[in-house]
């Protein structure tokens, strides 16, 4: 191998003098790209010297000694290819004449592998010879020829030329690479926006669809509540009509007993009437503000079907139905609300009774299995139109609209019943052929989980055997409120003392000493709540019962009354039931010594 030879003492100056001018910023590149391609830029050049006497390699360091370049030596082709394997190169400065491969051959080799192949190589001679050496290298891939000694200068200015040529490459690939990334990017954008447009859209398409159904809905929600406020006031002035002849009838001197006691019971009928127009609107509200709450127990179904019929049976013989009833043999025990499941089958024999001609026949029966039993109730009345069915169990629906409103009903009964059936965990169907064909609805209700005693519960009432009157106080700034029930208390033998006024209510009491309190709870000068307070607070105030009475009939409302001290919640107008066993619970207090 021969040695580089005397080369010029020329100092390495800058790698870059002698190369072509360097590139302008490009202002087609982003911020982001600059900043890489200025990382790039400062980053130094690995120039790989191949050559197997270690003074040229020696010699060639002293060279190209600059902080731009970075110099890796190989001593032979295997330790070049090693080298060219593990790192990227911007030059090959190559001595032709190496051991075991001469320096044609490694150069042949490094432009036959995609990953080196544009490696520009300059290869180092101390033999020149035009056709043999020159020809052959530049056949084999090199990009120029030196011939020893070196000129320093020569060298340094080509090394520079390929460095540059090698950064403005690196620089291009990487402007190409962000260049690739931000037209995907861009690609991708214009996709999902393309994409967004679309969902936007069926967006707004099922929007619009959402809000044309929302605006028909509320449209046919409108129409129903201006029919039920025009049912509401027919079914509140049907009943006020007979109740005003009554009145009319028993204010007249001479009028027959039998007059006078067809018009109270035509008053006590029409009222209960009315009674169950308001408790049924009162149901719904609680219902749909939540505030309904079972108070579950064991119950025997028998009990609650026959407290539904008994409650019917008025109607019945009003219309001349025959009511048939198919119970079962054994009890069948369920855990439930009876009133409220009492008024599920009320409010179905009571349609039943309107929907049903005159002299038709309803049915009542009752069938078990392993874990559910069905009560159906079925007629032969006028029957629902099939396309109906699903509707029956809407609020405010009426499937018949005559002008006379002959049925009577608000269009409440049937979607009540279907609230309370699903707050017992149970469900309600409807069924009908068609007009004329009658109808069956048919409640499913869970048996219990575990197996309860199938003994009927007896339905015993307190208040049926009194064991003696009883002192009691009513207080009720209604005069007529007040009139009324002192005179119902009287007539069952009890001793009655009643005050207008909240606020001499405590000093009623202290000189009567009732035993029972009826306590309004809308009161003039105290509230009821402030007097049951203060009656409690009196030495002899703890014996007594103190039943509250209101308009109020939410869960609310009753907390907040047994949370002030009283007994018991009523609420107007009183079913006879609920005073009965208010009484009760005087009696009871009286049985035990007041404790």
């Amino acid at each position: 191998m021969s040695t580089l030879g005397n080369t010029s003492s020329e100092p390495p100056g800058d790698p870059s003098a002698g190369s072509v001018a360097s590139m302008s910023n490009d202002t087609g590149t982003t911020t982001r790209t600059g900043n890489v391609l200025s990382a790039v830029t400062d980053a130094p050049i690995n120039i790989l010297i191949v050559d197997d006497e270690p003074k040229n390699l020696a010699v060639l360091e002293s060279l190209l000694d600059a902080p731009g370049y970075r110099l890796v030596r190989a001593a032979s082709a295997d330790e070049a290819l090693l080298a060219l394997v593990a790192e990227e190169f911007a030059l090959l400065i190559l001595d032709i004449r190496l051991p075991g491969m001469t320096g044609f051959e490694l150069a042949q080799t490094i432009k036959g592998r995609r990953k080196t192949a544009r490696i520009p190589i300059i290869f180092l001679t101390a033999y020149y010879n035009e056709d043999q050496h020159v020809l052959e290298g530049y056949g084999s891939g090199a990009v120029d020829y030196l011939v020893k000694p070196v000129n320093a200068t020569v060298l340094r200015s080509k090394v520079a030329v390929f460095a540059e040529l090698h950064r403005k490459n690196r620089e291009v690939a990487i402007a190409n690479r962000a260049l690739l990334a931000e037209v995907t990017e861009r690609r991708r954008a214009e996709q999902q926006l393309h994409e967004l447009n679309g969902n936007l859209d069926g967006l707004v398409a099922e929007r619009t669809r959402a809000l044309e159904q929302a605006e028909a809905e509320l449209r046919e929600a409108d129409r129903r509540k201006d029919a039920f406020i025009a049912t509401l006031a027919h079914e509140l002035r049907n009943p006020l009509a007979p109740v005003r002849n009554a009145v009319q009838i028993l204010q007249r001197q001479g009028a027959a007993e039998a007059d006078a006691q067809r018009a109270r019971m035509i008053i006590a009928r029409q009222v209960g009437v009315m009674a169950r127009l308001i408790d049924d609107l009162m149901d719904v509200s609680r219902i749909n503000r939540g505030y309904i709450e079972l108070r579950r127990e064991p119950v025997d179904l028998t009990r609650v079907l026959e407290l539904a019929v008994e409650a019917t049976r008025p109607y019945m013989a009003e219309f001349g139905h025959a009511l048939a009833l198919r119970l079962p043999e054994s009890s069948v025990v369920l855990d439930a609300d009876v009133t409220r499941l009492s008024q599920v089958f009320v409010n179905l024999l009571t349609n039943a009774a309107k929907y049903t001609e005159r002299g038709g026949r309803i049915e009542v029966a009752v069938q078990r299995s392993s874990d559910t039993v069905s009560v159906t109730v079925s007629d032969d009345g006028i029957g629902i139109p099939v396309d109906q069915l699903e509707r029956v169990f809407d609020m405010f629906c009426q499937v018949e609209s005559t002008v006379d409103r002959s049925r009577g009903g608000l269009g409440i009964g049937l979607s009540l019943v279907r609230h309370l059936v699903e707050l017992h965990g149970g469900r309600v169907l409807a069924h009908s052929e068609g007009h004329g064909r009658g109808s069956t609805f048919t409640v499913s209700l869970p048996l219990p989980p575990r197996a309860l005693e199938e003994t009927a519960i007896a339905d015993t009432d307190a208040a049926n055997a009194s064991p003696h009157r009883l002192r009691i106080l009513v207080v009720e700034d209604n005069h007529d409120g007040a009139e009324t029930l002192t005179t119902l208390l009287r007539t069952m033998g009890h001793e009655v003392h009643v005050v207008l006024d909240g606020g001499v209510a405590v000093e009623a009491a202290t000189s009567f000493r009732p035993e029972l309190v009826l306590l309004d709870l809308g009161l003039p000068t105290l509230d009821g709540y402030q007097v049951c307070r203060r009656l409690r607070e009196q030495p002899w105030g703890s014996g007594m019962r103190v039943v509250a009475m209101t308009g109020w009939g939410d869960p609310e409302a009753q907390r907040a009354v047994l949370a002030a001290g009283f007994d018991r919640h009523l609420v107007k107008p009183v079913e006879e039931a609920d005073l009965l066993a208010a009484l009760a619970l005087a009696f009871q207090r009286e049985a035990t010594g007041g404790s």
